[in-house]
């Protein structure tokens, strides 16, 4: 009898699970035949680099130093009651610059070229994570600490001038958030799907099938959003 390899089982229950896979890339990936595809070719695309990869010990430490690389972008909070981090208290609160969308300024009038609107899901590029807008600059204002950190000189002359927005993502956990300040070209706008993010409420009163509907608060902020 030909002896089974764990390889040859891990590759087996794989391919059993695409069919499940295919159902719930259907049910959890939004309403329209594009999310759906773009799912599914991200889901093909874990598997082909899983078939590649998955025994390579020095293919998983890449992976886990990119993936810490790309989340220096970001300042996670598990809702532990034990108090915020001074991280996320400067990205989600008042600070007296109004550094990371923070400022108390009336957005108006609304610049063309900003082109996303608080309330709107987004996914970033990149990690794929989706977010919901809450706040937005029309150019990068952070510490210059911050952007000597975030950005190289070469990538701080392409995105300096480029709106910027402060988008709330789902954190590891269950009851923990991740908050971004991205530009506008790492962002990707998402339609008729409602992510399930700890601390919307704060914001938004409702999702309308396309968007989050703003509290008054920010809607005198963002009057044209």
């Amino acid at each position: 009898m030909p002896q089974i390899t764990a390889a040859a089982i891990l590759q087996i229950t794989l391919l059993l699970s695409a069919l499940p896979a295919q159902y719930l890339i259907s049910k959890w990936s939004g309403s329209n035949a594009a999310q759906r595809h773009r799912a599914t070719q991200r889901l093909i695309g874990a598997w082909s680099e899983l078939r590649k990869h998955y025994f390579n010990l020095t293919a998983w430490t890449e992976w886990v130093e990119q993936w810490i690389s790309k989340l220096k972008f970001f300042a996670a909070q598990e809702d532990d009651g034990q108090g915020e981090s001074p991280a996320l208290e400067v990205l989600m609160h008042d600070n007296d610059q109004g550094y990371f969308g923070a400022s108390k300024e009336v957005r108006s009038p609304r610049p063309l070229y900003v082109l996303h609107r608080v309330g709107q899901v987004v996914m970033e590029k990149n990690n794929h994570m989706v977010g919901v807008i809450v706040s937005w600059d029309h150019r990068l204002k952070a510490p210059p600490e911050w952007t000597k950190k975030m950005y190289s000189n070469s990538e701080l002359q392409r995105v300096e001038d480029t709106p910027h927005y402060k988008v709330i993502f789902s954190g590891p956990g269950p009851n923990s958030l991740m908050v971004g300040y991205l530009p506008q070209t790492s962002l990707e706008l998402l339609t008729g799907f409602q992510p399930d993010i700890p601390t919307l409420n704060m914001y938004f009163s409702h999702f309308d099938g396309k968007k989050f509907v703003m509290q008054s608060w920010l809607q005198e902020l963002f009057p044209e959003d």
